[in-house]
């Protein structure tokens, strides 16, 4: 476990204070980026434009977001976390800002790119800094709060944005307005926690100046320690990532358009029921192995996928709530079983760096799929689209499944003790059979 390192001021609140402060940050960051979904069929009727737009403003909140999360996602481990974070909370109270006063479409995209940004930014940071503050005797903690909080953050903003979609004539203004001022306060908040990554010498000089250029390139690089966690990660990921994607960015508009539930609020409650059951799944993968939590991640996904496509080929929105419940499991079972792996493997000055490639593969799977389908609903229509799409989700599910159960660990490697079992920061010497690379090491 790395300590947080010694301030001069001792007045700073404690680890346990730190931990609280980063795990509300967590979800109110994620909060604000479900937010806007169960919106967008009012944004549409407000200014007129086509569900293609729909995933498009979607996708470029992702491409902002992986954008900083391929330059600035490992940040932290160089400047500390707490500038870092601060930073980005106060970029995402601008985004929330732009949403409250939208007033057309370039608006809305504005505030997204800005949006995704600051979630870039933000992210690794967040999870690394969990993991630092986790009590000694729960190292698990860490890990399991990203994905729960995450899971729970997204559920929150979907759940609250869609009832007062429906209760509220100007939804927009009561929610951004909130989570601006939320935001602001979560800076200061951040800026009063302990640090727990020690500031390279002459980072923040350096990146004033504009030398930290080329070590901000955009790259995916993975410690070679986590490199066998992290391929392993892929398929379940991607599965898991995808279906979270449709879900954002459909669900709303295949709600009412596809199941003919007229009830304004439904979109963002079904959306939310994915998160919460994804946090559920989250929480009870700490219970299981790694492989375990995997394999039974994917065959969840795979149901869900199944009862999703049953639900839209007969128009049920009973058979799509039972599809949402087994595939927010799943994601939620090999999400955090994949997080709290990787996460032995790396050490305090890397870990950023192995997150954010971690959550470079799971937004390109959150956004690409989304994207391909906003582009072939005009011709295929949006139950059809919806159709192909869930389907491949159940394909990757499979693909997940079958890699899941056959892969075995290399030498050297705990797959069979629980993650809540598991104690102690990982060893920051390598074993054996492995040979140590700086952090800075190419990827797979």
């Amino acid at each position: 476990m790395t300590p947080p390192v010694p301030g001069r001021d001792r007045r700073r609140p404690g680890r346990s204070a730190g931990f609280t402060v980063l795990a509300v940050t967590t979800v109110v960051m994620t909060a604000s980026a479900s937010a806007p979904s169960p919106m967008y069929p009012l944004y549409r009727e407000r200014w007129g434009f086509s569900l293609t737009m729909v995933t498009v403003v979607f996708a470029v909140y992702v491409v902002g977001l992986l954008g900083a999360l391929l330059t600035l996602g490992s940040l932290g481990d160089r400047l500390g976390r707490r500038p870092v974070l601060v930073a980005a909370l106060l970029l995402a109270a601008v985004g929330t800002a732009v949403l409250w006063t939208a007033n057309g479409v370039p608006s809305l995209v504005v505030a997204r790119v800005v949006q995704g940004v600051a979630t870039g930014t933000a992210t690794s940071g967040l999870a690394a800094g969990l993991v630092e503050f986790s009590p000694a005797r729960r190292p698990h903690a860490g890990t399991t709060v990203t994905a729960v909080g995450t899971n729970a953050g997204l559920a929150a903003g979907a759940a609250v944005a869609g009832l007062l979609a429906q209760f509220v004539p100007r939804p927009d203004r009561y929610a951004f307005s909130v989570l601006t001022v939320v935001l602001l306060v979560l800076a200061v908040l951040v800026l009063r926690i302990p640090e727990t990554a020690v500031p390279r010498a002459g980072s923040l000089r350096a990146s004033l100046r504009g030398s930290l250029r080329a070590s901000l390139r955009p790259r995916v690089r993975v410690p070679q320690g986590a490199r066998h966690r992290f391929l392993a990660a892929v398929p379940a990921l991607v599965a898991g990532w995808a279906v979270t994607g449709l879900f954002l960015a459909l669900t709303p508009s295949l709600v009412s358009g596809v199941l003919h539930v007229t009830w304004g609020a439904a979109g963002g409650l079904d959306i939310a029921l994915l998160f919460l059951a994804g946090a559920v799944g989250g929480m009870w993968s700490v219970r299981r192995t790694t492989r375990s939590a995997t394999l039974l991640g994917a065959a969840f996904l795979a149901l869900g996928a199944a009862g999703l496509a049953a639900a839209v080929a007969s128009a049920s929105p009973v058979a799509f709530w039972c599809g949402t419940v087994p595939a927010g499991l799943g994601a939620g079972l090999t999400f955090n079983g994949h997080l709290g792996a990787i996460a032995e493997t790396t050490t305090a000055d890397s870990r950023s760096q192995a997150f954010s490639a971690v959550y470079v593969v799971s937004y390109l799977a959150l956004s690409l799929p989304s994207l391909a389908a906003g582009f072939l609903m005009p011709s295929w229509g949006l139950r059809t689209t919806s159709f192909v799409s869930i389907g491949c989700v159940g394909a990757l599910s499979l693909t997940a499944l079958v890699h899941a159960g056959r892969r075995r660990p290399p030498t050297g490697i705990d797959t069979r003790t629980p993650l809540s079992n598991r104690t102690g920061e990982p060893p920051c010497k390598p074993s054996p059979s492995r040979t140590a690379t700086p952090a800075s090491a190419d990827s797979p």
